[in-house]
């Protein structure tokens, strides 16, 4: 009884208040002790490989279309192709069905890559847990994920938000922290393994033991990918001049289920949420291809089905760090009349190794003769989130801008990530946790309310419709 009438209450909070009044931002004094920004060393542990002749490595999975019934799994064989088969089904031990892909492999400089690996598996029921194995014999390996619910606009799910992780000691606080989390997927906002720090054939390698680094998280939970630029890897002095070369052999999307023409921008519809992934080193200007698609995409958003929406890019748009600031400005201009237009709820971005949020603003009343000069709050705008804090070597951004701008709430330059708890389709839990010398700590929290159900008159209706439903379930005790 109790129970309902804080949901009663509640639910009337959440219904009647906003999250986009502006008020002085906050910049955090705390100076965490950290560990170096140092790769840790190829023979430790983390970067461990599997026992047994061939055996299956660096394995991961991500959504494989655009309404969460497939993924796509995906691994490395070292030592010879083997088999490009999975074998799953819904208890463990028993298999009952199979699915096969394909494999591929490339060279970077003279680092020939292992046997990568890519499988569909479609088809698959909703809110069910699945056991897959993949190898052979007694290297065979198994590992199990879970399909995410049926879509639908008030059906709750926790997303954690990483950036620009690398594969130092820092950035395994960060993996340990998440898997702590309690959250479901990955939303990743580029810069995976900055193997592009090293030279020659140290730079495949490091590819493969940043891959071993992860897998025991993307093995089990999916990681919907975004590039970033330390993916580009454009190294003409060891004649490697394909960009993204490593990262698309090796991390597919589901692209072509959205009808993307490349896998570096696409989405996806995943419980309540339609998450969009934009590329901020591929052309996106007028007549582009991203341009063009992301002009489909949009309107091709339902926010009846999925509410929630949310656009994860690599460069941040609003950023006040003197890291990477304003390297952003030329995606805000084509795009951030869009993003109020059809009233994106987040922004994610990484790129810049700090912490910031911003209020819900925009800067779309000026152009080159006219109109507002500066940001100005905008309750239809989205809030802007970086999170470049994952724990690489380059370390962090610590100088910002002073004083701060008035579009900026919070910023801190720490490690740590993100989770966003969806609820319903009103409002959503959002933290960041703050890796404190190896704990996590919660550090910035809100209720971040829906954009398109916050509107007056949909608010009314629902408020009406949900606190009857609500009034129905005490009498009913």
């Amino acid at each position: 009884m109790k129970s309902l009438l804080f949901q009663l209450i509640l639910a009337s909070f959440v219904l009647s208040n906003f999250d986009n009044n502006v008020n002085a931002g906050h910049t955090s004094v705390f100076v965490r002790k950290e560990w170096p920004s140092e790769d840790i060393p190829l023979d430790h542990e983390v970067f461990a490989v599997p026992t047994g002749h061939n055996a299956p490595q660096q394995v991961h999975i991500t959504q494989g279309d655009y309404d969460g019934k497939a993924v796509i799994i995906s691994w490395v064989t070292p030592d010879e192709p083997g088999s490009s088969k999975v074998q799953y089904g819904t208890l463990k031990g028993k298999y009952e069905f199979t699915a096969e892909g394909k494999m591929t492999n490339y060279t970077f400089y003279k680092y020939n890559s292992g046997y990568i690996h890519h499988v569909l598996v479609d088809g698959l029921e909703y809110d069910t847990k699945f056991y897959y194995k993949i190898g052979t014999g007694d290297s065979a390996r198994e590992f199990w994920f879970q399909t995410p619910p049926k879509i639908g606009p008030d059906v709750p799910y926790k997303f954690g938000i990483i950036g620009d992780l690398g594969q130092t000691y820092n950035s395994l606080s960060t993996l340990e922290h998440y898997m702590q989390s309690g959250a479901q997927t990955v939303l990743f906002v580029g810069d995976l393994s900055y193997a592009d720090r090293y030279q020659y054939n140290d730079v495949g390698i490091r590819w493969d033991s940043w891959g071993r680094f992860v897998e025991k998280s993307t093995a089990y939970h999916p990681w919907i990918w975004s590039a970033g630029n330390h993916e580009i890897e454009y190294m003409p002095y060891m004649d490697e001049v394909v960009p993204f070369k490593s990262y698309l052999q090796r991390y597919p999307t589901p692209h072509l289920s959205c009808k993307s023409s490349n896998p570096m921008w696409y989405a996806i519809r995943r419980a309540s949420a339609h998450i969009i992934v934009l590329s901020s080193y591929s052309p996106f200007v007028k007549y582009t291809p991203q341009y063009e698609w992301l002009s489909e995409e949009l309107k091709k958003v339902d926010r009846e089905k999925t509410p929630w929406l949310i656009v994860l890019m690599h460069m941040p748009i609003y950023n006040s760090n003197e890291a990477h600031f304003m390297e952003g400005e030329s995606m805000r201009a084509v795009f951030e009349e869009w993003f109020v237009h059809h009233k994106v709820d987040v922004i994610f971005a990484g790129h810049v190794h700090a912490y910031e949020r911003s209020y819900r603003i925009s800067n779309i009343r000026y152009n080159v003769s006219s109109g507002e000069r500066y940001p100005v709050p905008d309750k239809s705008a989205p809030v802007y989130i970086t999170v470049g804090d994952g724990g690489n070597q380059e370390g962090l951004a610590g100088r910002f801008l002073d004083p701060q701008p008035e579009y900026s709430a919070f910023r801190e330059a720490s490690y740590g990530h993100s989770t966003l708890e969806i609820q319903n389709r009103t409002h959503a839990f959002y933290h960041w946790n703050r890796n404190d010398d190896g704990k996590r700590v919660a550090t910035d929290s809100f209720v971040l309310h829906n954009q398109y159900w916050s509107s007056n008159l949909r608010r009314r209706k629902l408020k009406k419709h949900h606190l009857s439903s609500v009034l129905k379930r005490i009498a009913s005790y």
